[in-house]
């Protein structure tokens, strides 16, 4: 985000820096052909993956945080962000209260109950421990606690964990992991976006945007060795929850993966069928930018599933923890000392190297704070068979509180679809934000929703800012038409794109808005 944050369901937001960057771009739109939609194909063999047999076991409704009390009433974090099934970790709590237990939920659909609890520690003694650390220049704040239990995943099944500590005082804080998976092949790969949680979290009083003293004071290195804030779990719950819940409903083979697995592996998409970011996953690597853009190109899916993606350039260092538990991220060129210009962290579409992130999602980010409705464009595209749309349909409030778009500026992989395309008020003025499908020459199909909100309005009425049920059943329908068909295999060769973007420039030429393009 250039220049704020989100605290819950994209609802709150504090502006940061006080500059907002305007760009003027060239947006888009699309044309139709008049061709009755058809369904995707459907992936073989979902009714006998490990999503479905794990989904008819009994749920657990209460697996939320109820009430967090002071900002230290308990809180901890692991020495992990992910382990493989039966690996162990470490957790590092800090409590005012005498002590706690923990409960470890896998999420998934569970029949509505979007939660399964898999283990529950003996009860444990409490401990105030250690205050927030600040190291150097590049203001990291870390938790320099002592462990204080190990936790084993024996019979854990892969997915994304969130550890619910609860403290005898009745306070709650959660601490997410990810239970990876060692083999992605045949899979549809769902992303965790820990990168960008850890960009935002502002434990200790410092994140990668602001500080004690502003942006100035913002962090340049952030670390995982500390707890997150709020109620330890803000940026999944917003952004993931939904979309694994719906993903796990549908059947289709999943697996399990973390911004830090993607960074470390080389060879972590290896014959998956697709890859899913969802609703903010906006720090990359160049190791995660170079694996997904070799799978791309070797028929790997990939989805979009919010805006503002692959915008930040990081790297990663180690801690006396473990590897990958730093995130690097100075915001400028000039002031990151690493000396090759490949490595240095500013923007990705900026110099010294500028390297565009549309050419790997087909559009970028343009616009914070936009709101808008998302509008249909192209209602004959295979992704909105079963919905019913038409043409210059709009869903309200379902664009924002970022938003990307086709661009001037932002090479345009090819064919490019433009499946919507919409009038957005990005503060005090107006421009367009665009979602897109294209297809590239391996036959992978690459969908962007050009909006951080579509995770947000699985919920209906309850992501606010307009959005209402009618929303909700569009893009869980819309997300469900693309797993089955990415599950599949490349597709681009059941769906190809059909390229639209030179008629759109033509009418951008003419001065035709999002409102009324033809």
């Amino acid at each position: 985000m250039a220049g704020g944050r989100i605290r819950d369901n994209a609802a709150v937001i504090k502006t940061r820096g006080g500059v907002l960057l305007a760009v003027v771009l060239l947006l888009s739109g699309g044309c139709g052909s008049g061709e009755k939609p058809t369904a995707p194909r459907r992936a073989t063999g979902s009714d006998s993956t490990p999503a479905v047999a794990e989904n008819t076991r009994p749920g657990t409704k209460d697996w939320r945080v109820r009430k967090t009390g002071a900002e230290h009433a308990i809180e901890g974090y692991a020495d992990h962000v992910s382990v493989l099934p039966g690996e162990s970790f470490r957790l590092f709590v800090s409590t005012t209260a005498k002590g706690y237990t923990v409960d470890a939920f896998r999420m998934g659909w569970y029949r509505g109950a979007e939660a399964r609890m898999v283990w529950t520690s003996p009860h444990q003694a409490g401990a105030k421990q250690a205050a927030a650390k600040t190291t150097g220049k590049t203001h990291t704040i870390t938790a320099p606690w002592r462990p204080s239990l190990t936790v084993s995943t024996s019979d854990w099944p892969e997915g994304a964990y969130l550890l619910r500590l609860d403290a005898d005082s009745g306070f709650q804080r959660f601490v997410p992991i990810t239970v990876r998976s060692p083999r992605t092949a045949g899979k549809v790969v769902i992303l965790n976006g820990t990168t960008t949680w850890q960009a935002y979290n502002m434990w200790g009083g410092r994140d990668l945007y602001k500080g004690p003293s502003g942006f100035d004071g913002r962090s340049r290195i952030v670390s995982f060795d500390r707890p997150y804030d709020g109620d330890g779990a803000i940026k999944f719950l917003a952004f993931e929850q939904p979309a694994i819940a719906l993903a796990e409903k549908t059947g289709v083979a999943l697996a399990y993966e973390t911004d830090n697995d993607l960074d470390r592996d080389p060879h972590l998409l290896d014959g998956a069928r697709s890859l899913v970011t969802l609703g903010h996953d906006e720090y990359w690597s160049a190791a995660m930018r170079d694996e997904t853009t070799r799978a791309r190109d070797a028929g790997v899916n990939i989805a979009f599933l919010g805006a503002n993606a692959v915008n930040r350039h990081i790297r990663f260092e180690a801690t006396g923890l473990g590897a990958d538990r730093l995130v690097v991220c100075y915001k400028s060129a000039d002031e990151d000392p690493v000396k090759n210009p490949a490595d240095k962290t500013q923007d990705w579409r900026l110099p010294p190297m500028p390297r565009p992130e549309s050419n790997l999602i087909g559009i970028m980010y343009t616009c914070f704070p936009a709101d808008g409705a998302w509008k249909v464009y192209r209602p004959e595209n295979w992704l909105f068979a079963g919905t019913g749309v038409r043409k210059g349909q709009e869903f309200p409030g379902m664009v924002g509180p970022e938003s990307d778009a086709v661009t001037a500026g932002g090479p345009a992989p090819r064919p490019m679809e433009v499946l919507a395309h919409s009038s957005v008020q990005c503060g005090n003025y107006t421009t367009t934000s665009d979602a897109t499908y294209y297809t590239a020459k391996s036959g992978a199909g690459v969908f962007a929703t050009g909006t951080m909100r579509w995770v947000c309005a699985m919920r209906g009425s309850a992501c606010g800012h307009g959005v209402n049920g009618k929303a909700a059943a569009f893009v869980d329908r819309v997300t469900e038409n693309m797993l089955h068909a990415f599950a599949a295999g490349p597709a681009g060769r059941a769906h190809p794109a059909t390229d639209d973007l030179a008629k759109i420039k033509a009418a951008k030429d003419r001065g035709a808005q999002g409102a009324d393009l033809e």
